[in-house]
């Protein structure tokens, strides 16, 4: 590359990172405030609420990155043309096209760093993530169990828990089953142990007894017990781990959208094809916003008061390109075989900043949006 698209790339970069940065930190605080809510709410402590949010960036940062390539474009053109650095280029002779080449090179790097993204870290992080969330569904100690309060883990059940020990022990058990039309039934127990089962944990309570009230005659039986087991298999509802996420599968498998895969997921043929290439077109869009952004400040010339109608021209094509990017994988989801719709987004973007480009070489045209 020549000094000036280093000087352009190297300004193009440094202002992408503070717009990545901001965008990305914008995204995760709105999504930590409901994480923080579902986990801590649930009895998960703060080291597993930050694994979670550290698991969730790279979705994030996937999200942002187009937008932040154009942010940055439009910006340093914006400056550029302002301290008419620019201006002074192509008086040098630079053309249209020749300027956007360290524009072009830029936009071919975030689409690097985003095809990484979409197909080796996203995918990695949302099966991490789904592993976790599932142990955490199961996970009743966490859920359920929480010392000194009187909770429902399910309609009809009322648990009490005195303490919680360090190794587990849960002391001074009181369980309430009302479920039944026939009778009502109370079981506390000195002291009690949660192990594992093959459908869903077992309670082990030790030192307690029994009361079942006959709700027809009003009689109540008592049983002493020493040691007895209850299996909490629909006195607490525990999640299994459900059909596997589309967006947890490697790319490869999603593009062969094989019946096996399909079964899996719960998703039909077209909703895979639909992912997979949406992971190749996607970081199309890392090139065409910024090549967008570049070609409409373009059409502009020099001005004291900057390139603001040329802005909000960028500004409405990339919000147009965004539009068919998202009508593209609605029509490739309804339709087996329509993936290529998945593309028309991007390449539309792209033909139209070469077009642009061309256009701001026409003098005439050029002085209309001066």
């Amino acid at each position: 590359m020549s000094r000036f698209d280093r000087y352009l790339m190297s300004q193009l970069l440094s202002l992408f990172g503070f717009f990545a940065l901001v965008l990305v930190a914008v995204y995760w605080v709105n999504r930590a405030v409901g994480l923080f809510d579902q986990l801590i709410g649930d009895g998960q402590s703060a080291l597993v609420f930050l694994e979670f949010s550290v698991l969730t960036l790279p979705n994030a940062i996937r999200l942002v990155l187009p937008i932040a390539a154009f942010a940055a474009t439009v910006y340093v053109v914006n400056r550029l043309m302002q301290e008419s650095e620019l201006v002074v280029m192509q008086a040098t002779g630079f053309s249209a096209f020749r300027l956007a080449r360290p524009v072009l090179f830029f936009g071919l790097a975030v689409m690097v760093m985003h095809l990484v993204l979409t197909n080796v870290l996203v995918p990695a992080s949302q099966r991490i993530l789904s592993q976790r969330s599932t142990e955490i569904s199961q996970n009743i100690t966490a859920r359920f169990l929480t010392a000194g309060q009187f909770m429902h883990p399910s309609k009809g059940i009322t648990l009490y828990i005195r303490e919680v020990s360090p190794t587990g022990e849960l002391m001074d058990l009181f369980l309430a089953d009302e479920r039944s039309a026939a009778d009502r039934a109370v079981h506390t127990a000195r002291k009690a142990f949660l192990v594992r089962g093959e459908v869903a944990p077992k309670l082990v309570m030790v030192d307690g007894s029994t009361q079942r009230l006959s709700r027809k005659d009003g009689r109540m039986a008592v049983t002493r017990f020493s040691d007895f087991t209850l299996d909490l298999a629909g006195l607490i509802a525990v999640d299994d781990a459900g059909p596997v996420a589309l967006n947890a599968l490697p790319t490869p498998v999603l593009l062969e959208a094989s019946e096996t895969a399909a079964a899996a997921t719960g998703s039909g043929v077209a909703e895979m094809q639909e992912e997979g290439h949406s992971r190749l077109a996607g970081p199309l869009l890392s090139v065409a916003a910024p090549l967008l952004g570049f070609a409409a400040l373009m059409l502009g010339s020099f001005s004291r008061f900057g390139l603001w109608r040329q802005m909000a021209v960028a500004v409405g094509l990339l919000i147009g390109m965004q539009l068919l990017w998202t009508w593209g994988g609605a029509v490739a989801m309804a339709t087996v075989g329509a993936w290529p719709a998945v593309y028309v987004g991007p390449l539309s973007g792209i033909v139209l900043a070469a077009g642009l480009l061309w256009w701001a070489q026409r003098p005439r045209r050029r002085r209309v949006f001066a």
